[in-house]
């Protein structure tokens, strides 16, 4: 999984494309909308088109369980990290991609984590 979350490219989604992709902000969902989340917004570009927002709501409940059974910080980045995970996914496959606003499920928060730590363990990573 790559380290970037800012900027970068995903794809190719299924028609072959390469996406452009700029992290704008993070905060609490429930400032904006009473959710329990943590709220990632990015702009997803296809080539010669138009930005699209697309915001990944990560349960804040399930960031809390991951972060204890991993011992790790939950941190701007984690969450920027995994949210980028999902929006790679979604624009590899077209999931969801009709949608502005797409919850990651506990499942998928999980193999995100998962694919984090394993990079994070290779020696020299």
């Amino acid at each position: 999984m790559s380290d970037e979350s800012r900027a970068f490219q995903a794809g190719p989604d299924p028609f072959g494309q390469t996406w452009n992709v700029q992290f704008r902000w993070l905060q609490t969902g429930i400032s904006i909308r009473h959710a329990d989340t943590v709220d990632v917004k990015f702009f997803a570009t296809p080539p010669n088109g138009e930005p699209q927002e697309k915001v990944i709501a990560l349960p804040h409940p399930v960031l809390l369980e991951l972060t204890a059974q991993r011992n790790r910080k939950l941190s701007d980045t984690y969450c920027r990290r995994l949210a980028a995970a999902h929006l790679r996914h979604m624009i590899e496959t077209s999931e969801d991609m009709d949608k502005t606003l797409v919850t990651v499920s506990p499942q998928e928060l999980s193999a995100y984590d998962q694919q984090m730590h394993d990079v994070t363990d290779r020696p020299g990573a």
